[in-house]
């Protein structure tokens, strides 16, 4: 969702038949990734003071905010006018400069922070900057936490300190040394170092560059790094670059007969994952990977996955004697849901991980150090995994909804299941039978709503999709 300065825009929550759904960041001001903008257009210097002054009002005096970026020239200029707005409201700052997502969601929560900013390029648009604002855990801002934001905002009344009440600026130092030392002490890595494993990672010239000197001499793996450098220009990508990467970092895994690749984000959140043969492993098979060799080892506790996950992953889990926890597709959820004591792994499906031995935060490097221990361990490639997983039929589908009748079509969805299972989780999920189900989801930001749908094959699939996404057109004629 798009800033616009000097106002904002509530939306209330809508009330349906059997349950309340409530538009997460409908408002004007939070989004799905936090508060985004065009770069000196909506995302302002100015405007981006008045952002870091009221979350500076709704903390208290001599309290001490991290911040972070990426290595954009726009996050870097933002970022200088937040750490000002917050100095001159007393509030301390420690700046991590430029940091990938997880470590600062780690040093936030770890230290005695009582929140985040940080600034990042939006995914997919260039011309975008997000700032995501965390909480003294490390987390994104609950609702609540938002809306006191929001009013603060929009009254524009901001606290200032007093010449001597100014705050400091200081530079945390070994932060990279202390998330590394964490991340090997909390994840299992026993068998790596004599398993001769040899990777290629590409680091797609974001901030995990940082990190990866530091981790990798410990692992005692072979490693082959691709685009290991800190780049202004790279810091979004669109589809086709972003597939010409992968193409060449698939080549390379096979000519240098590595046993799998891996490419991270820019930020580190997400990784795409290639197999020994080079072959991409696309994100929705690459979630059953991991959370298939997770369950066979812990053979126990729960796996947090959205409800947009294909019902395969419930079998898989299954076999091995480890249960689902779903969630709503809301990134806030899983992360809570990670929290739970018996949550052993957590997965969105788009190529982020959680693993709740160390953090409740999507982590790429994580994950990586993960999957790096269950395949020495398990001694099968990554195709011979996906290979015993059965495959899955999920087709979506975004259907244009305007803002008003988003009501009516969650209670027309909920009339046309009949007698059928509905799950509320997130949306309507309609229940038909095993591995056969649909599920309608309003988009929290935009004007469209989203249909899932999964079948025994594509073409049971490809009818579960056409039927729903006729109920939901049907309510707008």
């Amino acid at each position: 969702m798009k800033v616009y300065p000097h106002k904002t825009i509530e939306a209330g929550a809508v009330v349906h038949t059997s349950v309340i759904w409530e538009s997460r960041g409908t408002s004007s001001l939070f989004g799905p990734r936090g508060v985004s903008g065009l770069v000196n257009v909506e995302m302002t210097p100015e405007h981006v003071v008045r952002l870091a002054s009221a979350y500076a009002t709704t903390l208290r005096k001599g309290s001490a905010v991290v911040t972070a970026r990426d290595s954009s020239r726009a996050a870097r200029a933002l970022k200088r006018a937040v750490i000002a707005a917050l100095t001159a409201s007393a509030i301390d700052v420690r700046d991590l400069e430029v940091a990938p997502m997880p470590i600062t969601r780690f040093e936030t929560g770890r230290s005695d922070a009582v929140g985040g900013m940080v600034l990042r390029t939006t995914p997919g648009d260039p011309q975008s900057v997000d700032i995501v604002f965390l909480d003294a855990d490390g987390a994104d801002l609950s609702p609540v936490a938002q809306r006191g934001l929001e009013r603060v905002l929009s009254r524009q009344e901001f606290r200032r300190a007093f010449p001597g009440e100014i705050a400091e600026l200081t530079f945390p130092s070994r932060t990279v040394e202390t998330y590394t030392q964490e991340l090997l002490r909390a994840v299992d890595v026993s068998g790596v170092e004599g398993a001769g494993l040899k990777v290629v990672l590409d680091t797609s010239g974001g901030a995990v560059s940082l990190v990866l000197p530091t981790l990798l001499g410990r692992l005692g793996v072979e490693v082959l790094t691709v685009n290991n450098r800190l780049s202004e220009a790279s810091t979004s990508e669109s589809v086709a670059d972003r597939m010409r990467d992968l193409q060449r970092l698939g080549e390379l895994v096979a000519s240098s007969r590595a046993d799998f690749g891996v490419r991270f984000d820019h930020v580190g959140e997400r990784l795409s994952l290639l197999d020994e043969l080079g072959h991409l492993v696309q994100d929705d098979r690459a979630l059953l990977v991991l959370l298939d060799l997770v369950a066979a080892e812990r053979r126990g506790g729960r796996i947090a996955l959205p409800v947009t996950t294909t019902r395969v992953a419930e079998q898989v889990t299954s076999f091995h004697g480890t249960g689902v926890l779903w969630t709503s597709t809301a990134p806030d959820d899983l992360a809570r849901a990670a929290r739970q004591p018996d949550v052993v792994f957590a997965g969105d499906g788009l190529g982020g991980y959680v693993l709740p031995e160390l953090s409740s935060a999507l982590d790429a490097v994580a994950a990586f150090v993960r999957l790096l221990g269950l395949v020495a361990r398990t001694r099968l490639t990554l195709s011979q995994i996906d290979a015993r997983i059965p495959h899955a039929h999920v087709v979506r589908r975004s259907v244009l909804t305007p803002w008003a009748v988003k009501g009516a079509v969650m209670r027309t969805v909920v009339a046309a299941a009949g007698g059928l299972e509905v799950d509320t989780t997130d949306g309507v999920r309609v229940v038909e039978g095993e591995r056969r189900w649909a599920l309608v989801l309003p988009d929290p930001a935009e004007a469209v709503t989203h249909v899932w749908a999964e079948g025994r094959d594509a073409a049971e699939a490809a009818a579960l999709m056409t039927t729903w996404a006729e109920v939901v057109q049907a309510t707008q004629s």
